[in-house]
């Protein structure tokens, strides 16, 4: 099965589709694709058919996206918590997995004629050898693609990646490359896995759990939250249309929040830059005007100075990330 279905909507899909995009449209949108394992006890099936099923739906439900000018999406695939559960059961997993980024591999062509950009956030160091080298192979070869996105966690949970956001700021603080000072919940954000992401604006959860279960917790502060009885096999085009509903009739209270959210951010920013800057002035000025203005002039100097070091960490972090994934990308894969 492609990771992309190709095709069009029936008729009375476009005329929805075409109502719907009237409206404010979601750009990106992430998914809890759960009820897997329940669809194959429902089919009396087996439970690697039920994750069979549930990536072909995926691949369906990308379709149902780019039509609908959806243009990122993100997926929890497989969450560090899943590791628990029976050796044969994560195994099945990781095969079907490695299965998959290769038979991408070998879709290059349809993927660059969308343009589709492939993103896996996670721990991939905690995955077989393997997988980690497919894996590596496919997102080197879509990272030049800027049209569409699709982020696939694996081997992810939130706390997880906060966590790791943290010690990457940390690594930043000991190369000397940012100062104490410059952590920020701002750039906390552009540590985590999903830096190169814009907040989703719609999660969207299946089979009836009402429960994030560690997944996007810092990115949805200010998404819309869905939650759908349907198993994940069994999702239609219908569902995705009634999530965006939901999006739209929510979709102003949404934006106030981000938009009071992006004010907070900017004031606790520049009362942290003055905050610094009062330290080091500390034992200069006397109160007078020409005190206020040399102040001043400090507070922008040392914005500008605390930027180009955030950028150049960022940078520095990126590369960093890079590196690890060329490399792997560069080995053998093993089938």
């Amino acid at each position: 099965m492609s990771w992309i279905r190709e095709g069009e909507l029936n008729l009375l899909e476009k005329l929805s589709a075409n109502i719907l995009k009237a409206g404010p449209m979601p750009k990106h949108v992430a998914f809890i694709m759960d009820g897997n394992r329940r669809y194959a006890r429902k089919r009396q099936v087996e439970r690697q058919e039920g994750h069979t099923q549930g990536f072909d739906k995926l691949a369906e439900t990308l379709r149902w996206c780019l039509h609908l000018n959806i243009r990122e999406v993100t997926v929890y695939a497989f969450s560090i918590e899943n590791f628990k559960r029976s050796k044969e059961e994560v195994d099945g997993l990781m095969e079907l997995a490695k299965q998959k980024f290769i038979k991408l591999l070998e879709e290059q062509e349809n993927l660059e004629k969308h343009g589709v950009c492939i993103r896996v956030l996670g721990d991939l160091t905690m995955l077989p050898l393997d997988l980690q080298q497919a894996i590596a192979k496919a997102v080197v070869a879509t990272r030049p693609h800027n049209q569409c996105f699709l982020n696939v966690c694996f081997a992810y949970t939130s706390r997880y990646e906060i966590t790791n956001a943290v010690r990457e700021m940390a690594w930043g603080v000991e190369q000397g490359l940012i100062k104490s000072s410059d952590v920020s919940e701002a750039l906390l954000s552009e540590c985590l896995y999903s830096r190169n992401s814009p907040n989703p604006d719609m999660l969207i959860r299946t089979s009836g759990e009402v429960r994030l279960s560690d997944f996007l917790l810092w990115q949805t502060s200010h998404s819309c939250l869905v939650f759908q009885s349907i198993l994940w096999p069994e999702y239609s085009f219908w569902n995705l249309c009634e999530a965006v509903l939901q999006y739209q009739f929510n979709y102003r209270s949404i934006q106030k929040a981000r938009e009071l959210h992006q004010e907070e951010q900017v004031l606790q920013q520049l009362e942290a830059d003055r905050a610094c800057v009062a330290e080091l002035l500390q034992h200069h000025g006397n109160g007078k005007p020409a005190y206020a203005q040399m102040r001043q002039e400090a507070i922008l100097n040392y914005t500008t100075s605390r930027e180009e070091r955030v950028q150049d960490f960022l940078g520095a972090l990126q590369h960093k990330r890079d590196t690890f994934l060329d490399d792997l990308s560069s080995q053998t894969v093993l089938v």
